[in-house]
């Protein structure tokens, strides 16, 4: 029910060090969970959804889609089954 960095520059809060300037998160949330997360300005977004379905700012992805995003600091999700998501925030 949360976002979790897998993936960073620096290897932080335990992560696993990476050598490109993106953030790489995780994330496990049950059905009709709602979430939000934040890019700081001048960053951009990518979101996989591994299993299950979510809305991303109301775009609905399944299992095995993928979407780009720029030009948004907030991203809402909403799931629809139970869903597991990947998001790379990038410079």
């Amino acid at each position: 029910g949360r976002w979790t960095l897998i993936a960073s520059p620096l290897g932080r809060d335990h992560s696993v060090t990476v050598h490109q300037d993106v953030d790489l998160w995780a994330g496990r949330f049950l059905q009709k969970a709602q979430t939000t997360f934040r890019l700081k300005p001048g960053r951009h977004g990518f979101i996989q959804a591994a299993r299950g379905a979510v809305t991303v700012n109301g775009i609905t992805l399944n299992a095995g889609d993928g979407a780009a995003v720029t030009q948004e600091e907030i991203l809402d999700f909403k799931t629809i089954p139970d869903a597991e998501m990947l998001l790379f925030d990038l410079a």
